[in-house]
């Protein structure tokens, strides 16, 4: 072990340890810089400067896309297989919390060991393992390591151990809960506290989702470990795949399809998460920051990752969300797709009573897909009409329909140069009184850059047409472009969905602000409003092509006067025959 004392007498002169890319001490070294400047082992040694590894490289560049989608297909079926079978007669739903929080256990486990063990490894000791230190050795790195990667575990802790022999420990409910509990507390007082507070709270070792008997609770937490442990995710910090960013988004798509409405409201499918992040993104190759106030699990915001990459999302990923579940479910999302605990700040709250980002800069891109005619204070507050999000429009959102106070807040938090993509229910595009109000302002200020009428039954537990406001502050003309995108879906199992080439086609229609019949048409705000009361339903501008059949009159005639030629001599022909036989 001596090279490992000298990794922790390194690790403890430097502050600058950190993953790729690596944070530098003041003079611009890295803790391998630092081993080459006259450190040594403890038999006095020199340490050989190591060997730089290889660029990681981007999903993108993978040379076996059929293998990598077979691998992702088959680890898929795994995952919910155990899944389905750990949780007995307990409802999917109400379980996922557990298979979730374990899944990312493993992954944060894996995470710092492959970490520690790269660098060991590249200083110079090819057979180093944390897993395999001692619990004493490792602590002295701890506060190094909660300061870079945020958190910290023991040896003994790490998933890859605990998850051994599990079956045989009498007392696994109370040494996972302690392990929970040790991490959550490792961020205490560093500036990820906020992002591990709580992050555990819904896997309660106690509960009867578990088992009736403490025999039983211990048996199907053994299961769970097993279940997960035995998953092949490869090698976590392999840059080639992200297999566990992608089994916890599939595992999410399978608890909302099964959990019907109460799915719909915690995840957005992820075909139109990309047609709403395209639809933002533009022609940008990179963004400041994107926020999401009704963030849910957060695949909205991560979706900017996968198409512009996390480095060209230079200030991270905001949210806020106000179910404690779901938003620990949004914070563990973030870790598993790679997300460092500083480069995203989810916040838990009531956005519109309570929003928690009101310092910040203003946002270039704001996607998100609030919860539909949900109930909020509203003037029952009224303080509220002069709060700087709702005044000016002069009127506040009703009480029963809080959708377009959402509208108003993502504008107020909109920045000069950026848009916003609202999935809204379609009641919002039409009703009167203070909606109509909040319409004009909208309308009159050109903000509303375009409205697109998806297709129904696009969302679990939703089978009405949803459609898309876009926001803009930086319009060129004073139009506004609707869509309709209702017949581009494909039925697939009992849902609809759009493909890629729908996503390309309506993408391209909002950006190219192009009008094509029966499918997009430009409308000049001056028309939307008088008698048209701001209507901003898309049926209302873009024409229905009429598919019935088309006649030719001249065509039909004919037909007609052959028909009747043709029984007057049948007509003829039968009165002969009876004469005949009246003889």
């Amino acid at each position: 072990m001596l090279i490992v004392r000298c990794w922790i007498t390194v690790a403890r002169h430097s502050k600058a340890y950190a993953s790729p890319p690596r944070k530098r001490g003041t003079d611009g070294t890295t803790p391998r810089d630092v081993r080459t400047r006259g450190y040594t082992d403890s038999n006095c040694t020199p340490i050989p400067a190591p060997r730089e590894p290889p660029a990681r490289k981007r999903c993108l560049t993978l040379a076996a896309p059929s293998n990598r989608e077979t691998q992702r297909t088959e680890l898929h079926k795994a995952i919910w297989k155990i899944a389905d079978e750990v949780r007995g007669a307990v409802d999917s739903w109400d379980f996922k919390a557990y298979i979730l929080c374990f899944l990312f256990y493993r992954f944060i486990s894996e995470d710092l060991a492959e970490y520690i063990d790269e660098d060991e490894r590249a200083a110079g000791n090819p057979d180093f393992s944390y897993a395999d230190l001692a619990d004493e050795e490792a602590e002295g790195v701890r506060e190094d390591l909660v300061e870079l990667k945020g958190y910290f575990i023991l040896p003994s802790q790490l998933f890859q151990n605990v998850a051994k022999a599990p079956e045989k420990d009498p007392e696994l409910n109370i040494h996972v809960a302690e392990i929970f509990k040790s991490i959550e507390g490792s961020s205490v007082g560093c500036s990820s506290e906020k992002d591990f507070k709580g992050l555990f709270d819904d896997v309660d070792v106690t509960s009867n989702k578990l088992g009736a008997t403490l025999e039983e609770r211990i048996t199907r937490l053994a299961k769970i470990i097993t279940g997960i442990r035995d998953l092949d995710f490869g090698r976590v910090r392999d840059a080639q795949i992200d297999l566990f960013g992608d089994a916890y988004e599939y595992l999410m798509n399978m608890y909302a399809s099964s959990a019907g409405k109460s799915g719909g409201e915690f995840f957005t499918p992820q075909e139109v998460s990309e047609l709403l992040a395209r639809i933002v993104i533009g022609n940008k190759t990179a963004i400041n920051k994107v926020y999401d106030p009704a963030c849910g699990s957060g695949s909205l915001l991560l979706k900017f990752a996968k198409i512009l990459g996390t480095e060209n999302i230079r200030q991270g990923y905001f949210g806020q969300e106000i179910n404690p579940t779901t938003y620990n479910l949004c914070r563990i999302n973030m870790f598993l797709h790679h997300v460092p605990f500083d480069k995203f700040n989810i916040e838990r709250g009531d956005t519109l009573i309570n929003p928690m980002h009101w310092d910040d800069e203003p946002f270039d891109a704001i996607v998100s897909n609030p919860p539909y005619s949900t109930k909020w204070i509203g003037d029952d507050d009224p303080t509220l009409i002069n709060d700087p999000r709702f005044a000016p429009a002069g009127v506040l959102a009703p009480k029963s329909k809080a959708d377009l106070a959402f509208t108003m807040h993502m504008l107020s938090w909109l920045s000069s140069k950026g848009r916003a993509a609202i999935v809204e229910f379609p009641g919002v595009l039409y009703r009167g009184g203070a909606e109509q109000k909040i319409r004009k302002y909208l309308v009159e200020g050109n903000y509303v850059e375009a409205v697109i009428q998806l297709p129904a039954n696009l969302f679990f537990g939703v089978t009405i047409a949803t459609c898309i406001i876009v926001l803009s502050k930086s319009k060129t003309d004073d139009k506004v472009l609707f869509i309709d995108a209702s017949n581009l879906f494909e039925h697939v199992g009992n849902k609809n969905k759009l493909m890629p080439e729908h996503i390309e086609k309506i993408n391209a229609l909002v950006q190219e602000r192009t009008e094509e019949q029966y499918l997009s048409h430009l409308v000049g705000i001056d028309e939307l409003g008088g008698e048209n009361k701001y209507n901003l339903s898309v049926s209302t501008w873009v024409e229905k092509e009429d598919t019935r059949e088309k006649i030719d009159i001249v065509e039909l005639n004919a037909r007609i006067k052959g028909i009747v030629a043709r029984q007057q001599e049948l007509r003829e022909q039968l009165d002969a025959i009876v004469a005949d036989l009246e003889g």
